[in-house]
């Protein structure tokens, strides 16, 4: 029987079910749940390749990553997201951000399941819930974000945390740039949809807009928003790109994640 737990102020839950006996009526429930807390995970999940695609199917059609090499030519969704003993620098995505927002038509959930992970607790991602973060924004400053677009590169800040996995693409990389509200509706909740790991400027001339986009950087990634989620093997997690930021910490050591991103 399938179970919802919900973390600390419904930032993300944890769901207790068998994957591979998913039924429909489970399936309808963690759609709820994933609307619901922004971001769901489950433990001690064994799946095979063809199950985790299968599942990942549910959630709608599956994207392709231009940017890092998928797991093989059969599974090109499956983009292998490592962290080798020997690298240098930053972790990937070790800054917060949400999925190829640079894309026109960004990635609606990320799936992650781990296959190889560090001492629990070394490893974490965080989260942070993007309906909390607008719900405490001053009025103000919703009016003025209200119709401003936000403009965004996949040669932003963040870039620097790939270099070490596109080096192993073996090709040149062009840049990817898109423009998108940062106030969405989902549902009948607001959220911020800005990615500071990603963002150039805003569309718009807007007065004071470096202390504004401080502010909103700040903002959005306050500690009574966030969530630590602690890998073990076998475990997945999907998220709302719409409401949900994220980031890797930084960590030594060899990991290895299956990611799946989807439209």
């Amino acid at each position: 029987m399938l179970k919802i737990k919900p973390n600390k102020k419904n930032i993300g839950a944890e769901i207790v079910v068998n994957l591979k006996e998913i039924t429909n009526k489970e399936i309808l429930k963690i759609k709820s749940a994933l609307k619901k807390y922004g971001m769901v995970y489950f433990k001690q999940q064994k799946l095979t390749t063809k199950l985790y695609i299968k599942f990942a199917k549910y959630f709608g059609k599956l994207a392709n990553y231009p940017r890092l090499k998928g797991l093989n030519k059969k599974f090109p969704q499956i983009t292998v997201v490592q962290r080798k003993s020997i690298d240098k620098g930053p972790s990937f995505g070790e800054q917060f951000h949400t999925d190829s927002i640079y894309t026109k038509n960004p990635p609606r959930f990320t799936m992650l399941l781990s296959k190889l992970v560090p001492k629990k607790g070394k490893a974490n991602t965080e989260f942070s819930s993007q309906y909390l973060a607008y719900k405490e924004l001053p009025n103000s400053i919703k009016k003025k974000f209200k119709n401003l677009k936000g403009n965004y590169s996949s040669e932003g800040p963040i870039s620097v945390t790939t270099k070490e996995r596109v080096k192993e693409k073996g090709k040149d990389i062009k840049e990817l740039k898109s423009s998108h509200k940062i106030i969405r509706k989902i549902s009948s909740n607001y959220s911020i949809y800005c990615s500071p790991g990603h963002f150039i400027d805003f569309s718009s001339e807007i007065k004071n807009k470096e202390k504004l986009k401080k502010f909103l950087f700040n903002h959005q990634i306050k500690k009574k928003f966030q969530f630590s989620l602690e890998w073990e093997k076998d475990q997945l997690a999907i998220w709302d790109n719409r409401s949900i930021l994220h980031q890797a910490t930084p960590f030594k050591g060899n990991r290895i994640m299956h990611r799946i991103t989807i439209l």
